[in-house]
Formats: C-alpha cells, structure tokens, sequence
C-alpha cells in the first residue's frame, strides 16, 4: 500500500470575512484555488500559474506574501496520505470565475467547514482564530 504526498501552493482570498474556495469538476470536497508546481517551478511561479488556470485572474507577482504551510490527510487519498498546502494572499487583477478543472467558486465562513479538505480546514481554523472570517 503505497502513500501519497501531495504538495501544493494555494491562495488565501478573504473578502466580508469569507475565504474564497473552489470546487474541482468531479470533486465533492471544496478547497482553496492553487495546485501543483511543474518541475522547476517556484512557489509564486506555481501560484501565478495556478490561479490564472483555475480563475481566469492574474496574480500581481510582488504583492505575494507567505501565510503558511499546512499539513492534514489528503482527501480522496489512502490513509496516511498526506497533503502540504503552501499558503499565500496576493492582490489580482480580474474577477475569479470558475476555469479548466474548477466546477464552482464561492466564499465560505467558518461555519461551512464540512464541505472542505482536511488541509483546508486547519486554514479556515486558523483564519477563524485570528478574527479574519467569521
């Protein structure tokens, strides 16, 4: 039984006191926009690309500002797998919408923390703690 290690980059987008989330095509769990970096890639590489690919928007690259590594189960994988989501907020310019693999996108209180990832939950728990959503 083999066990997986995902690593991602992802954006933490909080406007009215709720985070930005994105649900994938197939997926039954929300999690914040971002994903894999490509050989070689940095961090902010990965996340420029990543939120251009699922949100049609462009990451403004010197506005990006580390929040934090988070680490839980990875959904939808064995158990044991686990899944690394390197955090960050950055200003963009366009509307987000729904792009290539995303399903959906919506903003999400605390409350709504069921229909989340594992990796996700630990970032709305401590966004929740700090006051910043409701």
């Amino acid at each position: 039984m083999n066990k997986e290690f995902h690593d991602k980059v992802a954006l933490i987008h909080v406007v009215d006191k709720k985070v930005l989330v994105a649900l994938n095509k197939g997926s039954d769990a929300w999690f914040l926009p971002g994903g894999h970096r490509e050989a070689g890639e940095s961090d902010e590489q990965t996340l420029v690309r990543e939120i251009k690919e699922e949100l049609a928007v462009d990451i403004v690259p010197d506005t990006i500002e580390y929040e934090g590594a988070f680490e839980a189960q990875a959904h939808g994988s064995l158990p044991g797998s686990a899944a690394r989501v390197t955090c960050y907020t950055a200003k963009f310019e366009g509307v987000p919408v729904a792009s290539q693999e995303i399903a959906k996108i919506s903003f999400f209180a605390h409350d709504r923390v069921a229909e989340i990832s594992a990796p996700t939950k630990l970032v709305f728990d401590e966004l929740h703690r700090a006051g910043l959503i409701s």
